[in-house]
């Protein structure tokens, strides 16, 4: 697909968020993330937000209102709201914990409503056997509550420790580069079919009013 058919109205790419969903001390979601910012800026199709739930450090869900009402009593939420707001479509690099997501991923979800809305989301997971799969299949169902379209296209590290170089540089297979370019390919195709949803979703007033 030709990445300039997607640009947007202002002439700008989409915006594609990058979400390192662990933050446990020695995690390899980091070197996952960045791996795939150099897969998506040789894609051309997007700006990259890189997102790092550990440096976000959104505490447990305190907002006492529902967030579908957009009443954010607390900064920390505005600023993540605001940083949700501005993003098309989003990529989160997952692991497994006990065969279900990451507990700071789901806690990022439920701390919005309408700024998930309407975007598509593609999943890089890692692991052991399974590669993160369970988890990413836990992270489905509550995507598509948020009104998100999560695509079919994945990446799927199995053995990820085993994929690290000498440098502690990821050093993945052909096949997983060109999964990752066919998951970048369709979330380009959704980003654009959901735009006119997306914009008009977010069309009411500021942010936390």
């Amino acid at each position: 697909m030709d990445s300039v058919c997607s640009l947007t109205a202002g002439g700008a790419r989409p915006r594609l968020g990058i979400v390192t969903a662990s933050t446990r001390p020695g995690r390899m979601g980091p070197v996952v993330s960045g791996w795939l910012v150099q897969r998506v800026r040789e894609h051309r199709g997007f700006e990259v937000d890189l997102i790092d739930l550990a440096a976000v450090s959104l505490p447990f869900l305190d907002e006492p209102n529902h967030p579908q009402l957009q009443r954010y009593m607390h900064e920390h939420t505005r600023q993540w709201s605001e940083r949700v707001n501005n993003l098309d479509a989003f990529v989160m690099v997952v692991p497994e914990y006990n065969f279900g997501m990451a507990p700071t991923l789901l806690n990022a979800l439920n701390f919005l409503f309408r700024e998930w809305a309407y975007a598509p989301v593609g999943f890089v997971s890692y692991g052991g056997v399974s590669g993160g799969t369970r988890g990413v299949q836990m992270a489905k169902q509550v995507v598509t509550t948020l009104k998100m379209m999560p695509i079919p296209e994945s990446v799927t590290l199995p053995f990820a420790p085993s994929l690290l170089s000498a440098d502690g540089q990821l050093a993945p297979s052909l096949a997983m580069e060109l999964a990752a370019a066919a998951m970048l390919d369709e979330l380009q195709r959704w980003e654009l079919a959901l735009r006119r949803l997306r914009q008009r979703n977010r069309e009411p007033g500021p942010v936390g009013a």
